[in-house]
């Protein structure tokens, strides 16, 4: 039986800072989960994901996650994923500090 493919998003880790980023539909790596290309072919994620683990200089533990549209580009489905948007957990810098309320 074959299972309905669920679109992913190409993410890793920036190799100098560590912070999550994601693959955008123009081969860029970004911060924002939102700006990430959203592949809904297993065949092209497949071959994105190839060309993302080729890029030994830039990025690290590259692999394939799940997501789906959202208004405002791709959303994170998983925990895990959400989690990885909002970037370093042990201090607030970075992507939390930018839309955390509190001082």
């Amino acid at each position: 039986m074959n299972r309905r493919f669920t679109p992913k998003v190409v993410t890793a880790n920036d190799l100098l800072t560590g912070e999550a980023v994601y693959l955008t539909g123009d081969g860029r790596w970004s911060p924002t989960h939102r700006e990430a290309a959203l592949l809904t072919d297993a065949g092209e994620a497949q071959q994105r994901l190839r060309e993302a683990m080729g890029q030994v200089d830039r990025v690290v533990d590259a692999y394939l996650a799940d997501a789906r549209a959202g208004a405002a580009g791709p959303e994170p489905v998983h925990f895990r994923e959400v989690f990885r948007t909002l970037g370093p957990s042990n201090y607030r810098h970075g992507k939390q500090a930018e839309t955390s309320p509190h001082p």
